[in-house]
């Protein structure tokens, strides 16, 4: 699961004004002025290996509104998402115009239980807020890879939100920064949280 999101959590519409403007948020493409070299390489390395996506209804027309457009065949981010199955997980029967793109028949989460129990490389999720939270929920996260930007919005849909439910993460390499700041960081679940009491001594 690749998240970008701010110092308080925000994951809402990193790309552009437009984006997503649900519950009226103003804020979008908070992430653009970030946007590095080193980025663009870390990302573009985990884009290159997925052999399938799973996304939220509202990811997925994000994303479908203007991948399709990118044919440059030397885009590793592009390439992937308009040759790879894509994989929609929603409560309606969305009409799924973008090549390779498969509606998750009824429940979500059993639905991506079966799809990773299929041969092959990753199985990714990108943005998709709702659904991280219900495979989540599910124990059907293997990894998580955040990109933390140094930026405070105040507003907007938070990747662990109230309700999330609580759980211990293990980071699996050592953060990366990138020129503007960014902090990426890969966990994998660690179970239960623990907890204790600090003592003055």
């Amino acid at each position: 699961m690749t998240s970008f999101l701010t110092l308080d959590g925000v994951t809402q519409a990193p790309g552009g004004p437009a984006e997503d403007t649900t519950d009226d948020f103003r804020c979008g493409g908070w992430l653009v002025p970030f946007h590095d070299e080193v980025m663009g390489e870390v990302v573009s390395r985990w884009f290159g290996a997925a052999d399938a996506f799973v996304l939220g209804r509202r990811t997925y027309d994000i994303f479908a509104a203007s991948w399709p457009r990118s044919t440059d065949p030397d885009d590793p981010i592009a390439a992937a998402l308009n040759t790879l199955p894509k994989y929609v997980a929603s409560r309606t029967r969305p009409r799924l115009a973008w090549s390779g793109s498969t509606l998750i028949e009824g429940d979500a989460a059993e639905g991506v239980a079966a799809l990773k129990r299929l041969p092959g490389r990753e199985l990714q999720v990108h943005g998709s807020t709702a659904l991280a939270q219900t495979l989540l929920r599910h124990g059907l996260v293997d990894e998580l890879r955040l990109l933390t930007f140094p930026v405070v919005l105040g507003s907007g849909r938070r990747l662990f939100a109230d309700g999330t439910v609580p759980a211990a993460l293990r980071l699996t390499a050592p953060p990366a920064v990138t020129g503007t700041g960014a902090v990426i960081t890969t966990y994998e679940p660690a179970g239960q949280p623990s907890y204790g009491t600090m003592e003055v001594d």
